[in-house]
């Protein structure tokens, strides 16, 4: 009597366990939220990625948590992403902080600096240096939980009309550039503008622009660049790694239950691997067929780099002088990238030279 007592109250347990789970489901919200992107739908490395995180989003709350992705210009222009999460205008944002140094430069350590880090060591810093939380703290002012959601990897130097030679062929060049780049060049004497992606092509077609960055071949095969300017530069030393991130208004972050702001964390995780696996396996074909199609590879001289390098630690001093939140951020990441490179210089430096050097037996 006891055992089958035993075998009723387990066999009931059972059935209230399997009928719990579901139940659990089912209180979980339907939500629908709309996302800004800063990038055009061509790109479906960069507009792509927020597609992919709302996918993946979708899937881990069996479709109840849908994010709808808009085109930079669909619901508000590229540039305007932080004030349309800020003020709630959308739930959410794909974006490049860089975009925003105008309010305040400090927003580039959340993407990148020049002479700064690669992917690898800007991961590091941010999952395990500190990075996130700094970075947290001052993204609070602005109403926005940041969410790294992608990485393009090393950049490449833009397109440009003529051969760049020496510091003194900078000078006067009207340059399309994103983020703090665009001030490190104007120390040389470059006119930098910062235009969306979609309108890079006409600027330089139209001789608007004299050169653009944008992000590498694959992407800029798209844009058609090679057929308004002829010489393609590296590296990009103002983007050494790029990181994007998915902006979250603060107030619909908080308001999330835990299990679909913890899908959320891990879809845009799982979008940074994505990003950047994509760019390293496409950008190989894409570089082949510009060289192909007319494009000349040149590399930036040791000249222009020192002076670029030069001046991007001057202005790092005049910010850190004067923006207590940029110094903030500034001197711990100048720490972790400077103990990196310690690192690096051992082992993966080493690796990667003799893995490329023109002869190996």
């Amino acid at each position: 009597m006891r055992r089958r007592a035993l075998i009723a109250t387990g066999g009931l347990g059972l059935v209230g366990a399997a009928l719990a789970a579901p139940a659990i489901a089912q209180s979980q919200p339907e939500l629908k939220w709309r996302l800004a992107s800063s990038f055009p739908k061509s790109l479906d490395t960069l507009f792509g990625a927020a597609e992919y995180m709302a996918k993946r989003v979708a899937e881990g709350t069996d479709n109840k948590f849908q994010i709808r992705v808009f085109a930079g210009g669909e619901i508000v222009p590229p540039f305007q992403v932080l004030d349309a999460v800020q003020n709630n205008t959308v739930e959410m944002g794909h974006t490049a902080s860089y975009y925003f140094v105008g309010k305040d430069p400090t927003f580039a350590f959340d993407c990148t600096i020049p002479f700064g880090m690669n992917a690898r060591q800007m991961n590091a810093w941010m999952t395990h240096g500190g990075g996130m939380q700094l970075m947290r703290d001052f993204f609070k002012d602005y109403n926005v939980h940041n969410l790294p959601a992608g990485n393009t990897g090393a950049q490449m130097g833009g397109w440009y009309r003529k051969e760049i030679k020496t510091v003194d062929d900078l000078k006067g060049l009207k340059m399309r550039i994103g983020g703090l780049g665009g001030a490190v060049l104007a120390k040389l004497g470059v006119v930098a503008q910062q235009i969306p992606g979609g309108d890079i092509y006409p600027a330089l077609e139209k001789g608007t622009i004299d050169a653009a960055e944008w992000v590498g071949p694959y992407d800029d095969e798209k844009l058609g660049f090679q057929k308004v300017a002829k010489y393609y530069y590296y590296p990009g030393w103002w983007e050494g790694q790029t990181q994007a991130s998915a902006y979250v208004n603060l107030a619909q972050w908080n308001q999330l239950p835990k299990s679909y702001q913890a899908v959320m964390t891990a879809a845009c995780a799982e979008t940074n691997a994505w990003m950047i696996g994509k760019y390293d396996t496409d950008n190989v074909a894409a570089l082949r067929r510009l060289i192909a199609g007319g494009a000349e590879l040149r590399p930036f001289s040791r000249e222009i780099l020192d002076a670029c390098y030069k001046a991007s630690q001057e202005l790092y001093t005049e910010f850190s002088a004067k923006n207590p939140k940029w110094k903030t951020v500034y001197e711990p990441w100048k720490k972790f990238l400077d103990d990196e490179h310690q690192w690096f210089r051992v082992t993966e430096y080493q690796f990667d030279n003799f893995m490329m050097s023109p002869k190996k037996n």
